[in-house]
């Protein structure tokens, strides 16, 4: 079962943020406290987005970092799907599905939105086969600048 995160499971979260990039690297290294900051981030400000778990026989077994930004081409508010894991012990059991349709329905989002965005690694065939089956379609080209990282806890 999917639900918002709580300051007792950030040790959880940290170590499965670094086994995602270990498992599926994105153009820059993550560390801890970058995983440390996102967390005190969203909980000083929640209009930002929220972390989920993924709960199973009270284990922590996968997480996603849900992130709000305001659409004007799509007129509201969209919930983006920054990072999605699960341990891989509980993949393919519907449990990417399940936290999809938690956010539709409003159960892990607290506002009204008109859509869901995520990004996906041109290597993890297996993370964009789920979201194409999901509905989700390719639009544009995502492009990023990146500046001195500076990671600071709030």
């Amino acid at each position: 079962m999917w639900r918002v995160a709580q300051p007792a499971d950030d040790d959880s979260l940290v170590e499965m943020c670094l086994r995602l990039y270990d498992e599926d690297p994105g153009p820059l290294p993550v560390q801890a406290e970058n995983m440390r900051a996102t967390l005190g981030a969203l909980r000083h400000d929640p209009c930002r987005g929220r972390a989920v778990v993924l709960e199973i026989q009270s284990q922590l077994s996968g997480y996603a970092l849900l992130i709000a930004f305001w659409s004007n081409e799509f007129g509201g508010n969209i919930c983006a799907v920054d990072e999605l894991f699960v341990v891989p012990e509980h993949r393919s059991q519907g449990h990417g599905k399940s936290l999809f349709d938690a956010i539709a329905q409003g159960d892990l989002w607290p506002t009204p939105i008109v859509g869901m965005a995520l990004g996906v690694t041109l290597g993890n065939v297996r993370a964009r086969r789920l979201y194409e089956r999901l509905g989700f379609v390719a639009i544009g080209v995502s492009m990023v600048r990146v500046f001195a990282r500076v990671v600071t806890t709030t």
